[in-house]
């Protein structure tokens, strides 16, 4: 909790020259997202993109601070990438999923229209011993948001697995869990389609 006050505490005193405009796309979630440098630029195309990832977060973090890290900017879509880490910690894929309905909850009772999208959580190299709790977890939420008006699953787990069904190296850094440049190409491409123009 004390990384992402700690976060939270950053974006604030950053928003104190002004906040985003309204009706952006924010992207949420962990060091996958903060270590997403070249998010504006990747998605150049679609008008006020807001990187609002921090270092170590879980879902439950997002949950908690889900009116500091994305309710404020009033978005028109939500972008989520958390789990893994709360997976790492030990929590079961139930408990990812009820602090993800927490999230959406959370997201949904201040702003009834934004899109809601999960990016599924990856099969980093490091945490291999976790896939089958990483597979369970992202089913879960896939069920739940096929029941959630405006909100979708996108699957990057399928496209960073090989041909051997084990997850593809050159998409990892040196320490198996950050993601290289390759990566986040990836990434991008699979994102790209699932983000709302501005109106």
């Amino acid at each position: 909790q004390g990384v992402s006050s700690a976060a939270s505490d950053v974006y604030k005193r950053q928003d104190q020259d002004g906040l985003p405009p309204p009706g952006g796309v924010v992207f949420v979630g962990s060091s996958t997202v903060r270590m997403w440098t070249r998010l504006s630029q990747d998605f150049a195309g679609v008008p006020g993109i807001v990187n609002r990832g921090f270092g170590g977060s879980t879902l439950a973090d997002c949950s908690l601070f889900a009116h500091d890290l994305v309710v404020r900017y009033r978005p028109r879509q939500v972008v989520v990438y958390a789990g893994d880490n709360d997976l790492a910690e030990g929590r079961t894929p139930l408990q990812v999923l009820d602090a993800f309905v927490r999230f959406a909850n959370a997201v949904r009772n201040e702003l009834p229209d934004a899109r809601i999208s999960f990016v599924s959580v990856k099969p980093s190299p490091s945490r291999e011993h976790l896939m089958p709790l990483i597979r369970e977890t992202n089913h879960m939420v896939s069920a739940y948001l096929n029941r959630l008006p405006n909100s979708e699953y996108i699957d990057i787990f399928t496209p960073m697995l090989g041909a051997d069904g084990k997850p593809r190296a050159e998409l990892f850094r040196g320490d198996r869990l950050h993601m290289t440049d390759e990566g986040y190409r990836l990434w991008q491409s699979v994102i790209a389609s699932h983000l709302v123009p501005a109106p």
